[in-house]
């Protein structure tokens, strides 16, 4: 194995790392997403780290995993962790449609969807520093492709799902937004 390679396993590995801690302190730890541990502690959630430098490498890593989420049934969900691109969010933002795009080009509308995860979400008549917005704040920029079925299984069985978010946004401003910058911070260290 080359150098280069051992670095980029290893810079990999960090990536991975810290998005697992996020996953498992704010996600599962603050019960933001109530059907993330189950999956977590089945090893049912890929994390891939893609070294996608243009938006088109990210979507050409978006198909590949939706091709794999496809043959592979034992997978539940992915988090395509993308460090390198879409770093500011209104790009992001604005790529989303793209992914969503290329779900409908792959003819998997109703099978797959895209939730949305970055440094710097920003939820639609919010501003940029309110606490509600950690609820999707993630250590990387990332696309967690889930399978429609799963959450619409998850959606039946769980009552008052309408009420999760409501939930999120009290949990989050009664944490507030330093002690959630914090502990995001906490995630990468």
């Amino acid at each position: 194995m080359t150098g280069g390679n051992t670095l980029k396993d290893n810079k990999d590995s960090e990536v991975t790392h810290a998005v697992r801690r996020w996953l498992e302190s704010l996600v599962i730890g603050l019960n933001l997403c109530p059907f993330a541990k189950r999956e977590l502690v089945k090893d049912r959630i890929r994390f891939v780290v893609t070294q996608a430098a243009t938006e088109d490498a990210l979507l050409s890593a978006l198909r590949d995993e939706l091709e794999l989420l496809q043959r592979d049934a034992k997978i539940e969900t992915t988090l395509l962790i993308h460090p390198q691109v879409l770093q500011e969010f209104s790009d992001y933002n604005q790529f989303l449609s793209v992914a969503d795009s290329l779900i409908a080009g792959m003819q998997l509308e109703g099978v797959f969807q895209v939730a949305s995860f970055h440094p710097d979400y920003q939820f639609a008549g919010t501003s940029r520093d309110d606490a509600e917005n950690y609820s999707n704040r993630s250590p990387y920029p990332l696309l967690h492709i889930l399978r429609e079925a799963s959450l619409e299984r998850i959606i039946d069985e769980t009552l008052d799902v309408e009420q999760i978010p409501v939930k999120n946004i009290e949990v989050m401003n009664q944490i507030g937004r330093d002690e959630l910058q914090r502990l995001l911070k906490d995630c990468i260290a």
